[in-house]
């Protein structure tokens, strides 16, 4: 047995998590996400909030996620070391192709979310 849930749904249920602390634009963002995850690969996926709390984390930007949890990062420090912390565009550049190479990134309008593998 088993219910087929609405993109809605699916934000929806995700919102009421409140540790995990998502917007309407996070949880719709991240359903959206699954659901385009099930159409790849042609698989349906189980809900599962507390493991979707534990792996993605929703931020209001790159450097939000930057100052937020690698504030003494060693690899942020070298991968920023050549770069004039001023241009701004060109750090958010830096951090957001850090992060499509190492991490699940999804941008969304607002925030994004960031996969914490």
């Amino acid at each position: 047995m088993k219910t087929t849930l609405t993109t809605n749904e699916i934000a929806s249920t995700l919102v009421k998590d409140e540790l995990a602390g998502y917007s309407w634009s996070g949880a719709l963002a991240l359903a959206e996400h699954l659901e385009q995850i099930e159409d790849d690969c042609g698989i349906e996926l189980e809900l599962d909030v507390i493991a979707l709390r534990c792996e993605f984390t929703e931020f209001k930007s790159v450097e939000d996620w930057a100052d937020c949890l690698h504030k003494d990062d060693d690899q942020l420090e070298w991968l920023l070391e050549d770069v004039d912390l001023n241009d701004t565009a060109k750090v958010r550049d830096i951090l957001t192709e850090f992060l499509e190479e190492n991490h699940a990134l999804i941008s969304f309008e607002g925030g994004i979310l960031i996969s914490d593998y």
